[in-house]
């Protein structure tokens, strides 16, 4: 699969774009794990245009994560040209439009998923950034704004006469927002359509190697991009890239691996920062890591994760979970 110029290979498996997740040492992990692509934080063109030095910052990439795409949103034509331009100058791989964004700060106000309500808007937009720069353009969006008003199949087609070189459909409305399942028949619906000549990424509740499959072999799409699976679990990616070569999880991370990876971000998470912002930014990790399921007293041991302040005081919580799942494995 190819996005303008860059070639991805086949069936590649892409980091979604995740406010307050998808930081640059979060691509980078999983970029090691296998990701064929990552897409940084969503970028607000209003404050790129202000200059806010936290957006500004999003825009930093290093080599070793690439290809990476920047993701803007905003609501009105000139920013988001404005927006385009100054990404542009950042020099990432690839620029993506949020259309697919449902939370109320961001689709309440006009911009992501809310210009579901505004396509002539959505399309201009689309046009006018596919103008101004010279990078591959592309677009992640949903099915449309709720049950009744699933235009995705045509959509696409308005978005590809505007210029871009790739669409990611995420496989529920707005209303949805992340409840219920996604509706992957829609999303080959729109592989499906034989004037669709750009490539269709599918997103939406791929949490397994198996699901990934069933993404490419029952649905068809050209790639998959895998959101809320990754984050506490960033080796998600070394198992459906096996999954994919070998029809299998041949060589897994062991266990100790993967507390060092989670120790890992704490520790990158907390230098991009400091300790208190840095660990306050990581519990969103910490909170679902699967490496945390299923241990006795799960709960109590979430709650301290989540209160602990300190990074000696973390990695100690850390160290015993990881001996009690040791000492149980030699002893099974």
């Amino acid at each position: 699969m190819k996005i303008g110029k860059i070639d991805l290979g086949e069936r590649p498996v892409m980091l979604a774009p995740m406010e307050d997740v998808t930081d640059q040492s979060f691509r980078l992990i999983c970029k090691e794990m296998g990701a064929d692509m990552t897409y940084s934080e969503f970028v607000s063109a209003d404050a790129l245009i202000r200059n806010i030095a936290a957006t500004t910052r999003k825009l930093h990439i290093e080599p070793a994560e690439r290809p990476t795409a920047i993701q803007i949103y905003g609501r009105e034509t000139e920013p988001m040209v404005e927006a385009a331009r100054i990404v542009e100058a950042a020099g990432p791989d690839v620029l993506d439009i949020n259309f697919g964004c449902p939370v109320k700060k961001v689709a309440g106000k006009g911009a992501g998923a809310g210009m579901l309500r505004d396509i002539p808007k959505m399309l201009e937009i689309t046009r006018e950034v596919v103008k101004a720069v010279n990078l591959p353009v592309t677009v992640k969006t949903r099915l449309g704004w709720d049950h009744n008003q699933k235009i995705i199949v045509e959509l696409a087609e308005q978005l590809q006469d505007c210029g871009i070189v790739a669409l990611t459909v995420h496989g529920r409305t707005r209303s949805q927002m992340y409840t219920g399942e996604a509706d992957w028949e829609m999303i080959a619906r729109v592989k499906e359509n034989p004037r669709l000549r750009i490539p269709v990424i599918g997103n939406g509740d791929i949490t397994t190697p198996e699901r990934l499959m069933e993404a490419f072999d029952r649905y068809g799409v050209d790639g998959v991009m895998v959101g809320r699976a990754a984050i506490g679990n960033p080796w998600i990616f070394r198992d459906m890239k096996e999954t994919l070569l070998y029809g299998e999880v041949r060589n897994g991370l062991t266990l100790h691996e993967k507390f060092e990876i989670l120790r890992r971000q704490i520790d990158e998470s907390i230098g991009r920062i400091d300790e208190y912002r840095g660990i306050l930014h990581i519990r969103r990790h910490l909170a679902v890591c699967s490496l945390f399921k299923g241990i006795p007293f799960f709960r109590e041991t979430r709650i301290a994760m989540l209160r602990a302040d300190t990074k000696a005081e973390l990695f100690g919580i850390i160290d015993e979970v990881e001996k009690q799942l040791e000492s149980e494995k030699e002893s099974s």
